[in-house]
C-alpha cells in the first residue's frame, strides 16, 4: 500500500510520508525512498501498529498537512477487493471455489473477497491466516488477538484461522521459487502453507489463495534464501 501511495504521489506531484516500522525489509524502504516519499521508520518491537499510531498521531497533530489514508479502517479497501478480486476468483474458477485462504493484515481482502463469495454461494468456505505469535516475522501480517484490530475486520466472516510460522513461511517461500519458479515474499509463503493445509484434509474441492507479495523485496534476506 505504501509503495501504491508513493508511486500516485510521485506522479501527480503529491508529496506523501509513511511511516513504517524500521526492521522493514531494506528493499521495501529503498523503494520508497527512490519513489521520494518522506519516510518516518518507527519502533521495530512495535510492529506495525507502532507505524499506525504515530500516523495517526502525526495527522492529529497537523490535520492542515497531513490527510490519514488510513487502509485499515477505509470501507474502500474491502470494497475494492469485492468488485475485482472476488469476481476474478469467482469466474476463474467457473464458480467452483470451495475454500478461500487469505492472510489477515488490514483484512481487506479476506473481507471483500469473502463477502461477494459467499454472495455467490453461502457455503463457500472462509479460512484466515495469521501469525502463530505476536512476536514473527511474517512482514504484512498481523495477529488480531494482541495487535491493533483494523475497523473493517469482520471475524464472524472466517470459518476458521490457520496460525502459520515464520519458519514454515520461509521455508515455503524457498519451496516455491525453487519447484515453481513462483518468485513470491513472506505473506504469500504462509498463504502456500495455509492453502496446502486445507487442501490436505478434503477430499475434493478447489482450494484458492492469494499471493500479496513479490520475492524482489526480500532479496538481501540471506536467511531467507540459503536456510
Amino acid at each position: 500500500m505504501g509503495i501504491a501511495y508513493a508511486t500516485f504521489g510521485a506522479a501527480y506531484g503529491i508529496p506523501v510520508t509513511l511511516t513504517l516500522p524500521a526492521n522493514a525489509s531494506p528493499e521495501r524502504i529503498s523503494i520508497l525512498r527512490a519513489l521520494g516519499a518522506e519516510l518516518v521508520l518507527t519502533d521495530p518491537l512495535e510492529g506495525s501498529d507502532g507505524a499506525i499510531q504515530e500516523a495517526r498521531r502525526m495527522a492529529a497533530e497537523a490535520p492542515d498537512l497531513y490527510w490519514y489514508a488510513n487502509q485499515y479502517d477505509n470501507p474502500s479497501n474491502w470494497h475494492a477487493h469485492y468488485l475485482s478480486t472476488g469476481p476474478e476468483v469467482w469466474h476463474q474458477t467457473d464458480g467452483q471455489v470451495t475454500h478461500f485462504v487469505a492472510g489477515l493484515g488490514t483484512s481487506g481482502t479476506l473481507t471483500g473477497v469473502g463477502r461477494y463469495l459467499r454472495a455467490m454461494n453461502p457455503e463457500v468456505q472462509l479460512l484466515a491466516i495469521q501469525p502463530d505469535g505476536p512476536f514473527h516475522g511474517l512482514e504484512g501480517l498481523k495477529n488480531m488477538d494482541t495487535a491493533l484490530k483494523p475497523g473493517i475486520y469482520d471475524p464472524a466472516l472466517q470459518d476458521r484461522v490457520i496460525r502459520v510460522s515464520t519458519e514454515a513461511a520461509h521455508e515455503m517461500v524457498r519451496r516455491l521459487a525453487r519447484e515453481e519458479g513462483l518468485f513470491v515474499g513472506i505473506s504469500s509463503g504462509a498463504a502456500a502453507v495455509a492453502a496446502i493445509e486445507i487442501a490436505s484434509e478434503l477430499e475434493s474441492g478447489v482450494v484458492v489463495t492469494v499471493f500479496p507479495d513479490a520475492g524482489y523485496k526480500y532479496l538481501s534476506d540471506k536467511a531467507l534464501w540459503e536456510g
